[in-house]
């Protein structure tokens, strides 16, 4: 009898690291309907609940895939979750208004179902950072700056869990959709219209009263306030002078300084990255998401 109570007790203090050894790659989980609704899991090795990594790839909203690397993460503990989601092409098929909802609540959807997960998958469901690239970093800055799009009165035990991120750490990011302050910043600027099915951004200006409740629902910036994550934002390109017409303005670093500059005003961690920064604390957005997520 003795035996088999040690035995007992012997399994239950190393089930979490059995369960943590077991846990393998998932890919092309589903998380809704669509083909695209898809998430790719990497488990990190740990006999406690592991951060996450939150990687939405980029592509305009419009392309792109979620393969990843996750071993730099992986090797300091972290999970690694890597979604797709509709484009904006697919959002027009679905009828849905305005087409840049299509990704944008794909993102919150998987990272709800991320959190329905966190006891099967071993995750610190509080602990999540985003990351990504141009789309997949404005995408990761919405879900950062947004109220929680949680439902506690939902019937689907998903749609419960929190939307809130812990940081985020992105490249290259848009960090607005409105056309304005956008050409006040950069005169040259195009990009975003299709976000809204329109052909161009001068069809956007010429219905910007018309469309600004999508233009505020849909810019990350219009959504920040002082509880918002600790933010890391990464340029690339030249060095960023607000007035000018960058080479790659869909991409630069302009954007970053003016996003940081409201994220200080509201007393939210940032960190700003571009050509002309010396010593930076963190070269790029995996050290920043290893050094808060391991903290």
């Amino acid at each position: 009898m003795k035996r088999i109570l040690f035995a007992l007790v012997l399994l239950l203090l190393l089930a979490p690291q059995l369960r943590a050894e077991e846990l393998k790659e998932l890919h092309n989980v589903p998380y809704g309907d669509h083909p695209r609704q898809v998430l790719d899991f990497y488990p990190a090795k740990s006999d406690k609940p592991t951060p996450v990594v939150f990687y939405i790839h980029g592509g305009g909203w419009r392309g792109g895939d979620k393969k990843t690397n996750p071993k730099a993460f992986n090797d300091k503990g972290i999970s690694v979750v890597a979604i797709n989601y509709r484009y904006v092409q697919n959002g027009v098929e679905q009828k849905v208004e305005p087409p840049v909802k299509a990704p944008l609540s794909d993102a919150a959807r998987a990272l709800q179902f991320v959190r329905s997960k966190a006891g099967e998958w071993n995750l610190d469901k509080e602990k999540i950072g985003a990351t990504g690239g141009s789309a997949g970093a404005c995408s990761s800055l919405w879900l950062a700056f947004h109220d929680d799009m949680a439902d506690p009165k939902s019937e689907d035990p998903i749609a419960r869990e929190s939307t809130r991120l812990y940081c985020a750490a992105v490249n290259g990011a848009q960090v607005t959709l409105d056309p304005k302050p956008l050409r006040e910043w950069m005169p040259n600027y195009k990009y975003g219209a299709h976000a809204f099915g329109l052909p161009n951004l001068e069809a956007v200006i010429e219905k910007r009263d018309e469309i600004m409740p999508w233009i505020e629902e849909y810019s990350p910036m219009a959504h920040i306030s002082k509880d918002d994550p600790a933010i890391g934002l990464f340029y690339g390109g030249e060095v960023p002078v607000v007035g000018s017409s960058p080479k790659d303005p869909t991409h630069s670093g302009v954007m970053g300084v003016k996003l940081a500059e409201a994220l200080e005003n509201a007393d939210v961690e940032v960190v700003l990255v571009h050509p002309g920064v010396k010593d930076p604390k963190y070269k790029n957005s995996t050290e920043f998401l290893i050094d808060h997520l391991t903290k």
